[in-house]
C-alpha cells in the first residue's frame, strides 16, 4: 500500500464523538432519566473519581510520550514515527481510552447511566470510523513494523 494513499482524518472526529456522546447522554438523563438504586454511594463515588483520575494520567502520559517522540498527537496529522512505548505499551489508542475512563468515571459520581451507554456507543464509533483509518496510515506508513506492533499490543485493553 502506498504511504501516501492512506491520509490520516481530515477532521478530529474523536474529540466530536465522545463530546457528541457526552451532550446525548446528558440530554438523555434529563428527559428520560433511568433510576438508580440508592444514588451514589461512596464507592460509585471514590471509584469515579480514581477513573477520572487514571484518565487523565494516562492521557496526559500518552501526549507527553508522543511529544517526545516528535511525533503527530492530532489525528489528522501523519505520524512521522511509530510509538511504542509509555502507555503505547498497553494499549494502541491511550488517549481514547482515556475519553472512555472519563466518561465512565463521570457517569459514577453522578449517577448518569446514560454515560455508560454513550461510552459503548462512543468506543464503536471511535473504532469503525477512526481508529481503523488511523491503523490503515499506520500500516501504509510503518509496514511489518506497525504488524508486528499489533500483534503484541491490544487496540483497547
Amino acid at each position: 500500500m502506498n504511504a501516501y494513499r492512506a491520509k490520516p482524518l481530515n477532521f478530529p472526529w474523536p474529540a466530536v464523538l465522545y463530546g457528541a456522546a457526552v451532550l446525548i447522554a446528558l440530554t438523555f438523563n434529563r428527559f428520560f432519566p433511568i433510576p438508580v438504586a440508592n444514588g451514589t454511594g461512596w464507592f460509585a463515588w471514590l471509584t469515579g473519581w480514581a477513573m477520572i483520575l487514571a484518565a487523565i494520567s494516562i492521557s496526559l502520559w500518552a501526549v507527553k510520550t508522543l511529544l517526545d517522540r516528535r511525533t503527530a498527537i492530532l489525528p489528522t496529522r501523519c505520524a512521522t514515527c511509530l510509538v511504542t512505548c509509555g502507555p503505547f505499551r498497553f494499549t494502541r489508542n491511550p488517549i481514547y481510552l482515556g475519553y472512555t475512563l472519563l466518561m465512565v468515571g463521570t457517569g459514577l459520581i453522578t449517577a448518569n447511566p446514560w454515560l455508560f451507554i454513550a461510552a459503548i456507543a462512543a468506543v464503536a464509533l471511535t473504532t469503525v470510523f477512526v481508529i481503523r483509518n488511523e491503523e490503515r496510515h499506520l500500516l501504509s506508513r510503518f509496514g511489518f513494523e506497525f504488524e508486528r506492533y499489533c500483534c503484541r499490543t491490544a487496540r483497547w485493553i
